[in-house]
């Protein structure tokens, strides 16, 4: 009796798991963070339970790598990219300093940055993760034209069996 009320708490815990990473996928498609690859992440731990979710998980995956590929072709997105992770951490320093509400704020101080010192973590958390696939794009891709080829091939065949299924 007690494996199968742990079997049923693991299955809960990774269904919780993967549909939080599936929500904070699609919010960080606006949002600043890895959209795409949260998502992907969501699809992978729901594809153990989910039929659907398992016939997913490939073409998320490419559009992701494919997104990660296009992100540093030229130097001036490689630059904006890694200035865009950067401010992310300058807000998330801000918010681990916490200076005092400014006098222009035009609400209560209680309402001066929101989330306190965790915000702050996950926004650095955000930068290095978002630098970590900077970096492993640029090894992957950056004057690799075949890698690109290859990915775009096998983009085009996952369509191709996307349509089959």
């Amino acid at each position: 009796m007690k494996s199968l009320a742990g079997a049923a708490a693991k299955r809960l815990a990774f269904e919780t798991l993967g549909w939080l990473l599936v929500v904070a996928g699609i919010a960080a498609m606006v949002l600043p963070g890895p959209g795409l690859l949260m998502l992907f992440g969501g699809l992978a731990v729901l594809s153990r339970q989910y039929a659907w979710a398992r016939r997913y998980v490939e073409p998320v995956r490419l559009r992701a790598l494919r997104g990660a590929a296009e992100g540093v072709e030229t130097w001036p997105r490689i630059i904006l990219s890694t200035l865009g992770a950067l401010s992310i951490a300058a807000v998330g320093v801000v918010f681990l300093i916490s200076p005092p509400a400014p006098h222009w704020w035009p609400l209560e101080a209680t309402f001066w940055l929101l989330g306190g010192a965790w915000t702050g973590v996950t926004l650095l958390g955000s930068c290095a993760i978002a630098l970590g696939v900077l970096a492993y794009s640029y090894k992957r891709f950056h004057n690799h034209p075949d890698a690109r080829h290859q990915l775009d091939e096998d983009i085009e065949h996952s369509g191709e069996m996307n349509k089959v299924a």
